[in-house]
C-alpha cells in the first residue's frame, strides 16, 4: 500500500524547548504533549481548538492516561498519578534514587496495557539509562539497561516492540516473554549522520514504524523488513514525537524541539518548538490506556 500523507499543518505555534510525549486520548478528543524542561503538560481539543497548559514542578518526560481525569506523568525521578481535575497526587512511585543525575524520558502504555518508559543521563554523555515496564499492580520491572537516550518504544504487539537509542542513533527490535525477561534483542536500523538521531517513534495498523529524526527535519516510515516507504519532511529541524490520533485514528500528531539549534538554524525553521498534524490515508493502532488492578 502506497502512503500518502495530506499537506502537513502547524496546529500550535510555540517555541517548545523540549517539545514531547505526543499523546491522543479519544475520550477527550484531545492530544496531549509536554515540554521537558519547562515542565509543561499542553492539552489541545481537537475539535474546538481549546488549548490548556499545566505547569508541574519537575522535567516531565511524558504523559499516559489511566481513566476520565487521572493521569500518570513520567517525571524527573517519579511516576506521579494524578487526577487532572483537582491536580491531587493518588500515588507515587520514586525512579533511580541512587542515579540523581537520571531523568526519565520517553514512555507509552503497551497492547496490554502496561506502561514502558526509560530513563537517561540528563547530560545525556554517559550510559547509565534503563528501560522499565511498570505492571498493572505498580510492580516496576527493569527490563534493559547501559542505555544513553532512551527513546520509544514503539509495539508490533504485547510481545514485541521497536526501541530505540537515540545517542547511538540506533533502533532495536525487541522480544519479551509474558515474564517481561528479553528472549531476543536486534539492532533493526542505524542511522548515520545525516539522517540525524531516532527519537520517538509508533506504529501504524499495518505495523510499518513511523520514527522523529532529531536534528533530521522529518518523520521516515519503515515496513517489517526495514525498508523506507515513506517520508514527511517537517519544518522544524529537531522531531521529537508522533502518535496517531483524531476521530478516525488517521492523523499524525508531531512534536518538535529547539533544544541545541543556533540562530542560523532557528532562522531556517522559525516553526522548531511547534505541533504539527497531517491526515494519513491509513489509521494508528488503538490508543490503549494505563490497566491498573489497583
Amino acid at each position: 500500500m502506497l502512503i500518502k500523507n495530506s499537506k502537513l499543518e502547524c496546529i500550535w505555534k510555540d517555541k517548545l524547548l523540549l517539545g514531547e510525549g505526543t499523546l491522543w486520548v479519544p475520550k477527550l478528543n484531545s492530544i496531549f504533549f509536554v515540554d521537558i524542561k519547562k515542565k509543561k503538560i499542553l492539552i489541545l481539543n481537537n475539535k474546538t481548538n481549546k488549548k490548556k497548559i499545566i505547569k508541574v514542578n519537575k522535567e516531565i518526560g511524558f504523559i499516559s492516561h489511566v481513566k476520565k481525569n487521572i493521569f500518570i506523568l513520567g517525571l524527573k525521578s517519579e511516576l506521579r498519578i494524578v487526577n487532572f481535575q483537582n491536580m491531587k497526587t493518588i500515588s507515587s512511585i520514586i525512579i533511580e534514587l541512587k542515579k540523581p543525575y537520571n531523568r526519565i524520558n520517553d514512555g507509552k502504555v503497551d497492547p496490554a496495557g502496561r506502561l514502558w518508559f526509560g530513563t537517561m543521563d540528563n547530560l545525556e554523555k554517559k550510559r547509565t539509562g534503563s528501560l522499565y515496564c511498570l505492571d498493572g499492580r505498580l510492580k516496576l520491572h527493569r527490563v534493559d539497561s547501559n542505555y544513553f537516550i532512551t527513546n520509544g518504544p514503539a509495539f508490533l504487539n504485547k510481545n514485541n516492540f521497536y526501541y530505540t537509542d537515540s545517542r547511538k542513533r540506533t533502533i532495536y527490535k525487541i522480544k519479551i516473554n509474558d515474564k517481561l525477561k528479553i528472549q531476543k534483542k536486534i539492532i533493526f536500523l542505524k542511522f548515520n549522520e545525516k539522517d540525524g538521531s531516532p527519537d520517538g517513534m509508533t506504529t501504524d495498523a499495518k505495523n510499518n514504524l513511523w520514527v522523529c529524526h532529531y536534528r533530521g527535519a522529518c518523520i521516515s516510515v519503515y515496513d517489517l523488513k526495514g525498508n523506507k516507504i515513506h517520508k514527511i519532511n517537517i519544518p522544524a529541524k529537531n522531531v521529537t514525537n508522533c502518535t496517531f490520533g483524531g476521530s478516525e485514528n488517521n492523523e499524525i500528531f508531531i512534536s518538535t524541539a529547539r533544544k541545541g539549534m543556533n540562530l542560523k538554524e532557528i532562522t531556517k525553521y522559525p516553526l522548531s518548538g511547534s505541533l504539527f498534524k497531517t491526515k494519513i490515508n491509513l489509521k494508528g493502532k488503538k490508543a490503549t490506556a494505563f490497566k491498573t488492578v489497583v
